[in-house]
């Protein structure tokens, strides 16, 4: 299932997926998981966390897409795809100021936070995200219930896929 470190896997036969796994686990590195596999996959995969780590903040039961990475228990991680991180809540928590949210793995709190956001949108957008396994273009969040022409030019440039 893993490939390791170093070299970048080509598309999966099987029409699995692959994710990179790093952070605190005991075999970071690029893992083929197959299709529909959660973050706990990804995970076990990667050997489990080290002794020690908070997994509080990271939702195992995510499904992933192809080409996410998972950093596990490094807080404050720039991230290059949708990551959940544990210990510091998902892909945006604890990013640097102006750093895009991440539609595919950001909490209800971290949406609402976005300007023109309250409980009741962000929820519809992790709705969406759970009934359409994720988000693959900022362009989709035009297809969420309360999400109209201009909410969108306005969330645009604050939110990644």
């Amino acid at each position: 299932m893993a490939n390791g470190v170093g070299g970048a896997p080509g598309p999966s036969p099987s029409g699995g997926i692959v994710v990179d796994v790093s952070g605190k686990v005991r075999r970071p590195g690029i893992h083929r998981l197959p299709p529909g596999s959660r973050v706990a996959d990804a995970l076990a995969a990667a050997g489990g966390a080290r002794d020690g780590v908070d997994l509080t903040g990271l939702n195992r039961a995510r499904v992933l897409m192809d080409g996410e990475q998972v950093v596990v228990g490094v807080p404050g991680a720039v991230l290059g795809g949708a990551a959940p991180v544990a210990g510091g809540g998902s892909a945006g928590a604890g990013a640097p100021a102006g750093a895009p949210v991440s539609l595919s793995s950001a909490t209800v709190d971290q949406l609402d936070a976005l300007p023109g956001v309250g409980p009741v949108l962000a929820q519809h957008i992790v709705d969406y995200r759970a009934q359409h396994g994720g988000f693959r273009s900022v362009d989709e969040l035009r297809e969420v219930n309360g999400i109209g022409d201009r909410r969108f030019e306005d969330l645009r440039p604050l939110v990644r896929p």
